[in-house]
């Protein structure tokens, strides 16, 4: 393997240590990818402890999703490809199960809208509270070719987001480079744990 591909892969590992530390990706669940300059894509093995993740569990597949090394990667790969495909500059796919996402998708249908928070800054591209964006909210599905399918339906008709959660599952963020996918991953699940209050105190 390359250098290159083992300097992904060791980033993936640490974000997989800090997202399994915060509890946002409990068991084995979630997943994570980061796209080499060649168009090859490191990617975590299915079934694997994110909190434990060694180099062996960081494969490689192409463009398509195909592995490169005889490895199986992880059942929702369909997603993380076509993120890649729509946005060139799009280096670092995260998919956590995070307490927050899973909470709101149980409180909100179809979008949650996010609006006049300063922690919105966090995200790239936006560089003032004054903001309003809207994170989908897509029913969980076992058939990903689907699922991938009315994803990319939903940016074919509302375009660009900044993520979007899978109700009681998890979310999917994305970033130029690992570091700049975790952070979006530590600033959408605050903003989804605060939303999952406020709609709590409303039914009361």
């Amino acid at each position: 393997m390359n250098d290159e591909f083992q300097q992904r892969a060791r980033e993936l590992i640490e974000a997989g240590r800090f997202i399994h530390r915060r509890g946002w990706a409990p068991a084995t669940s979630g997943n994570f990818s980061a796209r080499l300059s060649d168009g090859r894509i490191a990617i975590t093995v299915s079934g694997k402890h994110k909190g434990e993740l060694a180099p062996d569990d960081i494969m490689l597949i192409d463009a398509e999703g195909r592995p490169l090394d005889g490895k199986k990667p992880s059942a929702e790969t369909l997603l993380h490809t076509s993120l890649y495909r729509r946005y060139p500059s799009v280096g670092a796919v995260l998919h956590p199960h995070t307490p927050g996402a899973t909470m709101i998708s149980r409180l909100v249908r179809d979008a949650l809208m996010l609006e006049d928070y300063e922690l919105l800054k966090a995200l790239a591209g936006i560089d003032t509270h004054e903001t309003r964006i809207h994170i989908p909210i897509f029913p969980n599905d076992q058939n990903i070719p689907r699922l991938a399918l009315k994803v990319d339906e939903y940016f074919e008709l509302h375009g660009d987001i900044h993520g979007y959660i899978i109700a009681g599952h998890g979310f999917y963020t994305w970033g130029e480079t690992v570091r700049d996918a975790l952070r979006h991953v530590e600033a959408l699940e605050f903003l989804f744990d605060i939303e999952t209050r406020l709609h709590g105190v409303k039914t009361l």
